[in-house]
């Protein structure tokens, strides 16, 4: 009797783990559905002007500011098609602040080109995006190459011997050299699937000791 009823005990915990993971999920997945419907309003209204907004995540603005081509970095990454080549990012100074602006893609053969410093600089129209993490899986940066994998704060202060804000200016436009990225509010939402993943296995645990404990009384 002790060891059934230890095992029943094991059981109902896992069963109680499982459906813990699988609300946790259910809220994770309205909190993200939330978003994505925030990101999406945002990214609708008309862009309003950097030096009189509070910057924000996802904020479209327009302003005007001095590029500096001179410490141009070349950050490798993929185009929406899928094709690898350089995101070119610029630091760029709107009154006494500093602002990296993400310029868009260019293939590999177009790094250095003159034809890619071709920038209207006072009239800049983009969405502000705030810097990620790192992802420690990629390579370092290889400074002396001009040859970036990720953004790396310190190795930007090496790099320019400036800091800047969190917020990087993604540029919106017609320009076809670099081209400019596309920012949308498709930002990955597996919260449902993984939330039916924890739900079946409690359901599945149950079912089992269900069946164990009617062929065993």
């Amino acid at each position: 009797m002790k060891n059934k009823f230890l095992f029943s005990v094991f059981v109902f915990f896992f069963i109680s783990v499982f459906i813990a993971l699988g609300s946790w999920q259910i809220i994770r997945l309205n909190w993200k559905n939330n978003l994505i419907l925030e990101i999406e309003d945002s990214l609708k209204k008309p862009p309003v002007e950097l030096s009189k907004s509070n910057a924000e995540n996802y904020l479209r603005i327009k302003t005007s500011g001095s590029i500096d081509f001179e410490k141009q970095i070349y950050l490798y990454n993929l185009n929406d098609n899928g094709v690898p080549g350089f995101e070119v990012v610029n630091p760029f100074s709107v009154n006494d602040k500093n602002y990296l602006i993400n310029r868009g893609w260019i293939p590999f053969e177009k790094k250095d080109t003159d034809e890619i410093i071709k920038f209207d600089e006072k009239n800049v129209v983009g969405t502000l995006k705030k810097q990620g993490r790192k992802n420690i899986f990629k390579p370092d940066n290889d400074l002396k190459k001009n040859y970036w994998f990720s953004l790396d704060r310190e190795d930007i202060l090496s790099f320019t011997g400036k800091e800047f804000s969190e917020y990087i200016i993604y540029l919106n436009g017609n320009y076809t050299l670099p081209k400019p990225k596309k920012i949308t509010a498709k930002i990955s939402n597996n919260h449902k699937k993984y939330a039916i993943t924890w739900f079946s296995l409690a359901i599945s645990i149950l079912l089992l000791y269900l069946y164990f404990r009617k062929k065993n009384y």
